[in-house]
């Protein structure tokens, strides 16, 4: 039988030599299952070239960060705020909230990432999956209207905050979970909700990290 995630080993294999990708099912949803990087894939010491590669390109799309898995978790939970709509997975890395998206019952489901290994990762985890997710390179290339942003697991750079603005001027409601702030600098977004999760593979993050916040934007409608 045809490995599934063997184009994504291929990839991650340009920075970790000794890792792979492999079938994961996660906690809260197991129905749903990512090609992840192998739970006990070499930490370190790394050799010099291979510690290089990882600092230069790593491979964050062979994880389900833990904000992302509260995404999904929620949205499992709460249909309703994906239901019948177009919803973008800005940023969207492995794929876990544009999946998790179109699982909850999307009208249409589309995904965003620079990194074209990140949305080789995406595309690769929708078809395994069997959900459809448009995906695109480029924001310039993603076709409107939009109804809901998706952003999880964003603003670990500071620079990175800069797609807030931006994401409001896609649609009126705007939807970011992240673990790593407590302050989005928005006074538009709002603390709606709160989650524990752990990133998958575990990557031994401490307690702080593992509380996870939505915050919302939504623009009144006239």
């Amino acid at each position: 039988m045809p490995d599934p995630f063997a184009d994504l080993t291929a990839r991650l294999r340009r920075t970790l030599p000794d890792a792979h990708m492999q079938p994961t099912r996660l906690p809260g949803l197991e129905d749903i299952e990512l090609g992840l990087i192998n739970a006990d894939y070499q930490t370190g010491p790394l050799d010099a070239d291979v510690m290089h590669a990882v600092l230069a390109a790593p491979a964050y799309w062979a994880f389900c960060w833990g904000s992302g898995l509260a995404l999904a978790r929620w949205l499992r939970e709460t249909p309703e705020l994906v239901r019948h709509k177009r919803v973008l997975d800005l940023g969207s890395g492995s794929g876990i909230g544009a999946i998790a998206a179109a699982r909850a019952g999307a009208g249409k489901v589309m995904a965003c990432d620079n990194d074209p290994d990140a949305l080789a990762a995406t595309a690769a985890n929708a078809a395994h999956n069997g959900v459809n997710v448009a995906c695109y390179a480029d924001l310039a290339e993603v076709p409107t209207p939009i109804d809901l942003v998706l952003l999880a697991d964003v603003l670990y750079d500071r620079s990175n905050f800069a797609l807030l603005a931006h994401a409001r001027t896609l649609a009126s409601d705007v939807l970011v979970a992240d673990s790593r702030v407590a302050d989005v600098e928005d006074t538009s977004f709002s603390v709606v909700h709160r989650a524990q999760a752990l990133t998958i593979p575990n990557l031994g993050e401490f307690d702080e990290f593992r509380c996870v916040r939505f915050f919302r934007s939504q623009a009144s409608r006239v």
